[in-house]
C-alpha cells in the first residue's frame, strides 16, 4: 500500500501542469463510492496534501520568503523570483488544482464517516480539510468551500476568506467535539501516514491548527483572534508525512520535483537574505541549509557581477513534509502567550521552539538562546521586539519546504522587516527582506496568487482576478 501511495505522490507531482485533469469543478477522481474502505482512501488524501504543498507551494514560498533565489545558470523559476506569476502561469495553477484534488478524497471520507458515525476518520478528515483550506484561503483569499468538490455542481460559489475562516473553526469544533471512544467501525492504523492512528495526536493537531487560524486574524478581527488565549492541548511533536526514501517516486516532493524530475541541481541558490542572517549570527544551521559558495542577491539572476561560486540550496530526498512542526506549534503558543496570557511563559516556549529546530538538524542550539546569545529572547524588550524574535525564528525554522507559511506570517506581522536599501548597499542589514532585483511590480511585494485561468474560464462564479500585490483579507 505505501509503495502504491508513494507512486501516487510522484504522479501528483509529475502531472502538476495537467490542469484539465485536476479541475475542482468536475473532480477528476469522481469521488470514491460509499463502499470504499477508509484505509484505502486516507493514504491518498495525506499524500495528495503533501504533494500539493510540498512542490510548487514550497518553491514559491521559499523564493518569496527569500530562503533561495533563481540561479543565473537556469531559468525554471524566474517568473516566481520576478513576481510575474499570473493566472495562466503553470507553477501557480498547480497548488489550486492539486489541493482541491486531494480535498475531493478528504471530503468523501468526511461524508461517509459522518454517515457511519466513525468519529476517528471524521476527525482526521476534518483536520485535513481545514488544514488544506487554510493554505488555499491564505494563498488565494476567496475560494470555494461550502460548494467545493460537489459532483452535481460544476460552478461552485466562492466564499470570502473571512467566511472560510469561520467555517473552518466551526468544522474543527464539530469534529473535536465528537466522542472518539464511541466511534463506530474501523480505526486508522498504518493507513495514517501522519500519526499511525494515534487519535490523541490528531486532537492536538486540530487544536494547533485552530491556534494558527485564530492568530492569523489578529489584525483583521482582534476580538476573534483573542480566543487563541483560551486554547490548550497542542502538538508536542511533528505532524508530518515522513516515510520518504531516496528512490524515484518515493522521495520528498520538493526534492522530487526540483532535483529528480528537472534533473538540474542548480536551480535554487542561497539567497543573500537568509544566508547573510545566519552567517552574521554564526548560526550552525548555515551549513545545513546551503552548500559551499557565496549567496546571490534576491532575484539577481541576470547579474553580470554574480559570484563565481554560488551556494546551492541543500535538499534531501528523505526530508518530511511538515504540516505543523513541533517548533511551529511552540512558536504559535509563544505568540499566543505573549498576546493573551501576560507573557509569563513566552520565553520558555520560544526557547523550546528554537532548540527544537536546531535539534532537527542534529545541532545544539543552547548557546544561541543563553544569556548573551545572539538569539536570546528579549524578555526586557517591547512587545514588538518580542514578536519580531518569535516570527524571525519561525522564518528560519520554515526552511526548506514551509516558506509559504513564513510568507503568510511576514504579510501578517511585517517580520522579517523589509529593507529600504538594496543588498548591494553597505547599509543593508542582514536578514532584512529586499525587493527582487528583477521585480516587475513597481516595488510592491507579493501578497497572494491569482486564481488560475482554468478556474476563471470554467467557473462563472469566479471573482474578477485580483493582482498578486493586493493583500488578502486578514492583513
Amino acid at each position: 500500500m505505501k509503495k502504491i501511495i508513494f507512486t501516487l505522490l510522484s504522479l501528483l507531482i509529475l502531472f502538476m501542469s495537467c490542469d484539465d485533469q485536476l479541475d475542482i469543478n468536475r473532480d477528476p477522481d469522481l469521488l470514491s463510492p460509499e463502499g470504499v474502505a477508509f484505509a484505502t482512501e486516507l493514504p491518498a488524501c495525506i499524500a495528495g496534501v503533501a504533494g500539493a504543498q510540498g512542490a510548487e507551494l514550497a518553491i514559491i514560498g521559499g523564493i518569496w520568503s527569500q530562503f533561495y533565489t533563481q540561479s543565473p545558470s537556469a531559468n525554471q523559476y524566474r517568473t516566481v523570483d520576478s513576481y510575474q506569476i499570473g493566472s495562466s502561469t503553470l507553477i501557480a495553477r498547480g497548488p489550486w488544482h492539486n489541493m482541491y484534488d486531494a480535498l475531493g478524497d478528504i471530503r468523501n471520507i468526511k461524508r461517509n464517516a459522518l454517515t457511519q458515525e466513525n468519529w476517528k476518520y471524521f476527525l482526521i478528515a476534518s483536520v485535513l480539510e481545514c488544514y488544506s483550506s487554510q493554505i488555499l484561503a491564505d494563498t488565494y483569499d476567496q475560494i470555494p468551500y461550502t460548494e467545493a468538490n460537489d459532483l452535481t455542481n460544476f460552478q461552485p460559489a466562492f466564499n470570502t476568506g473571512e467566511e472560510v475562516y469561520d467555517l473552518m473553526i466551526a468544522d474543527l469544533d464539530a469534529a473535536l467535539s465528537k466522542d472518539l471512544s464511541a466511534s463506530k467501525g474501523s480505526s486508522p492504523a498504518d493507513d495514517d501516514f501522519v500519526f499511525n492512528g494515534d487519535m490523541t495526536k490528531w486532537v492536538q493537531f486540530g487544536n494547533t491548527l485552530k491556534l494558527r487560524i485564530l492568530l492569523r486574524q489578529v489584525n483583521a478581527r482582534p476580538s476573534v483572534a483573542s480566543g487563541a488565549g483560551s486554547l490548550s492541548n497542542f502538538l508536542s511533536e511533528d505532524a508530518s508525512m515522513h516515510n520518504f526514501a531516496d528512490l524515484p517516486s518515493n522521495s520528498n516532493p520538493l526534492y522530487e520535483s526540483d532535483r529528480r524530475q528537472l534533473n538540474v541541481a542548480s536551480n535554487l541558490r542561497a539567497s543573500t537574505t537568509m544566508y547573510s542572517y545566519l552567517n552574521e549570527n554564526g548560526d550552525d544551521r548555515l551549513n545545513k541549509y546551503y552548500g559551499v559558495g557565496n549567496p546571490l542577491n534576491q532575484g539577481d539572476y541576470q547579474s553580470l557581477d554574480a559570484p563565481t561560486s554560488i551556494s546551492i540550496v541543500n535538499l534531501s530526498a528523505t526530508t518530511p513534509v511538515y504540516f505543523i512542526s513541533t517548533e511551529e506549534s511552540l512558536f504559535l503558543q509563544a505568540e499566543a502567550n505573549l498576546r493573551y496570557n501576560s507573557g509569563a511563559n513566552t520565553k520558555v516556549l520560544y526557547d523550546a521552539a528554537v532548540l527544537a529546530n536546531f535539534s532537527k538538524w542534529g545541532l545544539d542550539g543552547s548557546q544561541y538562546i543563553s544569556s548573551g546569545g545572539v538569539y536570546e529572547f528579549p524578555s526586557a524588550g517591547t512587545f514588538e521586539e518580542k514578536l519580531e524574535a518569535i516570527i524571525t525564528q519561525k522564518w528560519i525554522a520554515s526552511f526548506p519546504g514551509n516558506g509559504f507559511e513564513s510568507f503568510f506570517e511576514h504579510n501578517r506581522t511585517g517580520y522579517p522587516v523589509e529593507s529600504s536599501v538594496p543588498q548591494t548597499s553597505g547599509a543593508y542589514v542582514p536578514g532584512q527582506w529586499t525587493y527582487s532585483v528583477n521585480g516587475a511590480t513597481n516595488g510592491a511585494f507579493p501578497q497572494r496568487l491569482e486564481w488560475p485561468s482554468t478556474e476563471v474560464v470554467r467557473n462563472a462564479n469566479t471573482p474578477d482576478v485580483i493582482s498578486l500585490t493586493t493583500p488578502v483579507w486578514w492583513k
